[in-house]
């Protein structure tokens, strides 16, 4: 991994307002591992669907802006959000591939005196770790998670359009399941791991998502997996507050704890459940915490 002394950090919006706790492990765990972050006026990405296909120019124009706060320090930005990742990163792409959009977009900016370079990079916080030497993050465990079997998560926004985002293979997403390794933890295959968490059609259809997120329940748990772990915010709010939901719906109980993957890290080095917000979890992991005693 290239040598960066410092990346601008990119919460999000979801994380920072509705999730803060994920915010608190990320930064632990960077602070751990020697990745120096700091903060800029960003403002929402902002959303790579909607917003994207109601106004393209607006859309090109908000990223943009996003994108001139880290050229004015020089610096690369890492985002914690996978959505917030695939809107920055093809914007990116987009304006340093098209001219005529660049220019369209330049003459929007004028008006807050900022201007599209294309000088920096955008990458994915788990991107980021997996370039991390194994060494340095083995180094900082103190529990071990060996025997705790995991369904790695990554979600939709991670790796496609993946001819522009380039993370990890977007069929067999490997990047994610590595790290998890790194902890002691074993990923389980199951057969609907590259299936969407539902998150994107809840908004208008609450049984269908519904319906999507029981699929991707019960398919880890015959693979036999205790928690899920992922990496991405809209995905962690639909399992997470939805478990109470499918209750009602499908008449069968769900107590899947749904972990980010810096919190599993996070836990992993040491630090505290309650240092990282995890009584915020609406599935509460109390008793993967006390098997392995954290709790």
């Amino acid at each position: 991994m290239a040598k960066v002394d410092e990346y601008k950090l990119f919460e999000g919006c979801v994380i920072g307002n509705r999730i803060p706790f994920i915010e608190a492990s990320a930064r632990k765990v960077f602070d751990k591992l020697g990745i120096n972050t700091s903060e800029a006026a960003f403002a929402c990405c902002p959303d790579p669907t909607g917003m994207k296909q109601v106004d393209h120019s607006s859309w090109l124009a908000m990223g943009a802006r996003n994108l001139t706060l880290a050229e004015d320090e020089g610096k690369d930005i890492v985002s914690l959000c996978n959505g917030c990742f695939q809107t920055l990163k093809v914007v990116n792409h987009e304006l340093k591939h098209n001219e005529h959009e660049k220019a369209k977009v330049n003459e929007i900016l004028k008006s807050v005196d900022k201007e599209f370079k294309g000088t920096i990079n955008v990458k994915h916080f788990v991107e980021l770790l997996s370039e991390v030497k194994p060494e340095k993050i083995k180094e900082n465990i103190v529990h071990d998670f060996s025997g705790l079997k995991v369904a790695c998560h990554t979600g939709c926004h991670y790796n496609r359009p993946s001819e522009i985002l380039q993370t990890d293979d977007p069929m067999e997403p490997t990047r994610l399941r590595e790290i998890v390794k790194l902890t002691g933890a074993t990923p389980v295959d199951y057969e609907e791991e590259m299936l969407c968490c539902g998150a994107g059609v809840g908004n208008a259809e609450e049984e269908p998502s519904m319906q999507v997120l029981k699929n991707k329940f019960d398919s880890a748990l015959r693979a036999g997996a205790e928690c899920f772990v992922i990496n991405c915010p809209a995905c962690f709010q639909q399992m997470d507050t939805n478990q109470r939901n499918l209750k009602k719906l499908f008449d069968e109980d769900y107590n899947i704890p749904i972990l980010y993957v810096t919190e599993l890290l996070a836990l992993s080095f040491g630090i505290s459940p309650d240092d990282i917000g995890m009584r915020y979890h609406r599935a509460r992991a109390n008793a993967l915490l006390e098997k392995y005693n954290l709790k």
